[in-house]
């Protein structure tokens, strides 16, 4: 059960209420956010209700730290730091939040002082195809793999 990045490309003008629903579910209020979910059968049906809106794929250990360091806030204002981390939970460092993330230990939307949700920038150089049709048809939405890697660093 590996772990999943989900971006929502898309906008919020014109969504059917069921699928907005469901991007909130997932934490993706806006367009150019980002989060994680572990893949499991309720995960994968609200993907694929949201795959027309969003493109997700398996996250490797370096992009979810750079994710985590660069990206990522806590609720109560600031951002994410190996300080703070050390000070105010169980983990000493970003590296071994990542760790457990990836051994899901732990979940991002259940921990309490981390935001389930990173804000991104458009990627650099813009999209390489259309956002109107999926990865497997010459686009950019959907399922896409290790491919996610790649968007995500370009949205850093």
């Amino acid at each position: 059960m590996p772990l999943i990045a989900v971006v929502r490309i898309r906008g919020r003008v014109n969504v059917k209420p069921e699928i907005r629903r469901t991007l909130e579910m997932l934490y993706l209020r806006r367009k150019f956010w980002a989060t994680i979910v572990p893949l499991t059968d309720s995960y994968r049906g609200m993907l694929h209700k949201v795959k027309d809106y969003s493109t997700y794929g398996e996250i490797d250990e370096p992009t979810l730290l750079t994710l985590l360091r660069e990206r990522g806030e806590l609720k109560m204002g600031g951002s994410l730091s190996d300080e703070w981390l050390s000070s105010n939970t169980d983990f000493s460092s970003i590296e071994e939040l990542a760790k457990a993330l990836l051994s899901k230990r732990v979940y991002l939307h259940k921990l309490g002082w981390i935001k389930p949700y990173f804000r991104l920038h458009p990627p650099k150089g813009g999209f390489k195809r259309t956002t109107k049709r999926a990865w497997n048809d010459g686009g950019e939405l959907g399922y896409r793999g290790k491919e996610i890697n790649t968007l995500i660093r370009r949205m850093i």
